[in-house]
């Protein structure tokens, strides 16, 4: 089940949070951390937090989305900046529902485009994301 992430969901989103980070040998401090949880579940700032949960309730899953204008719409664009799902979920169409979750947050907004980026490595991801959306020809530069 695809949800909203909600207040009381601090601790097992923590354990998605940091597994995620791992997974992109990232880290980011604790107060980076509260505040990102903050904003993800109190839906400040563009942002918005979902979480797919297994059959027993827990969290195997997470999207965080982020909402801007752009110079190029009149509408927002829908950024897709994390896309997790826990190893022991992956297959389970856990992912694949998260993104369902995006799209409709993104047309429910009316956002014109929603797009996101991923490591050239992460083949299981991209395999999915061939299915739904198309590789665009940018490169991404950052300083």
């Amino acid at each position: 089940m695809i949800r909203v992430l909600a207040d009381a969901d601090f601790e097992s989103w923590k354990r998605l949070w940091l597994a995620y980070l791992r997974f992109y040998r990232a880290g980011v401090s604790d107060q980076v951390t509260a505040a990102t949880f903050r904003r993800l579940s109190g839906r400040t700032d563009g942002l918005v937090g979902f979480v797919a949960e297994d059959d027993h309730g827990e969290l195997v899953g997470l999207a965080h989305l982020v909402f801007h204008p752009s110079t190029w719409s009149t509408e927002p664009y829908c950024y897709l900046e994390d896309l997790f799902v826990t190893p022991s979920a992956r297959g389970s169409g856990a992912a694949r529902d998260l993104l369902d979750a995006v799209f409709a947050e993104a047309d429910r907004r009316r956002a014109a485009r929603t797009y996101w980026e991923t490591q050239e490595y992460n083949g299981p991801a991209r395999s999915l994301y061939d299915q739904v959306a198309h590789r665009t020809s940018f490169v991404i530069y950052e300083r």
